[in-house]
């Protein structure tokens, strides 16, 4: 699926790639620890290396998420986040910073619901999406939302696991735009100290069958996985939990989370080493 918001994706992994570096897309969460932070906390990641920034649209049962992302997600939450307001803090972000795709995370409840998810993506779309990841939307059910994102100029981006079978995955890679996310491991969400010692075989086997850029997450939290994905041929890496983390117990450490995303952008710049 070809689309505007594809296209910018897709320059951005170009771009990293012409110069040598592996794709770096941080992971912040909408109104967590508050609206207000949240906007600084996108522009501090963008303005130390983000390449494409996803955005977490905070969910009551973010099934996906580990610890970390689910007490950011309730926090956000209590403090006054709506799918409304993460809307308009993706507007925002766009408007301060239009060169980074933006790409939202949500749930299938968030913007299909009972419906078909038609006034969501329009206007993520208008707010200056690029993308969005439906964490528990197969393609196997996803056909319908596809042509909607389509009509929008949005991406698709699918997950594909350890678990999923080879064909499998090459069939997901060939639904999804913009880039397809590996995820290294089996289970949620969560910063790890090491990555699955698999990983590798994992990301030269998914990159094999598929004919859109690689990102690779979950676990992935310091410059050593960053520097042995780019050895294994990942084309980007997705860093959430991490950088959650390093805002501190309040949220609010920009300081510490924009020292942490330099550091993951050097380390992906193994390529040109």
């Amino acid at each position: 699926m070809t689309t505007d918001g594809a296209r910018r994706i897709g320059e951005a992994f170009e771009v990293a790639r012409r110069e040598g570096r592996t794709t770096l897309v941080p992971y912040v969460v909408a109104g967590y620890p508050d609206a207000e932070t949240s906007f600084e906390i996108a522009l501090a990641v963008i303005d130390n290396g983000a390449d494409v920034l996803e955005v977490g649209l905070p969910y009551s049962d973010p099934l996906a998420d580990g610890a970390t992302l689910q007490r950011a997600s309730s926090a956000a939450l209590v403090a006054g986040a709506t799918f409304d307001r993460s809307i308009e803090l993706v507007r925002r972000i766009a408007e301060s910073r239009p060169r980074v795709p933006l790409v939202p995370m949500c749930y299938a409840n968030q913007v299909i619901g009972g419906g078909d998810g038609r006034e969501a993506a329009r206007r993520l779309a208008n707010a200056g999406a690029s993308g969005i990841i439906v964490a528990d939307l197969t393609p196997d059910e996803g056909a319908p939302f596809e042509a909607v994102a389509r009509g929008a100029g949005l991406a698709v981006v699918y997950l594909v696991a350890p678990t999923t079978p080879p064909e499998r995955r090459r069939w997901i890679a060939n639904r999804a735009s913009g880039f397809l996310y590996c995820v290294s491991l089996v289970g949620v969400t969560g910063a790890r100290t090491s990555l699955p010692s698999q990983v590798a075989r994992l990301v030269r086997d998914v990159k094999a069958g598929s004919p859109i850029p690689v990102g690779v997450g979950f676990g992935v939290s310091r410059p050593a996985h960053v520097k042995a994905l780019a050895k294994a041929g990942a084309d980007g890496v997705i860093v959430a939990s991490a950088l959650v983390d390093a805002l501190g117990p309040d949220g609010r450490d920009i300081q510490a989370l924009s020292a942490l995303v330099r550091s993951l952008r050097e380390a992906g710049a193994t390529l040109a080493a």
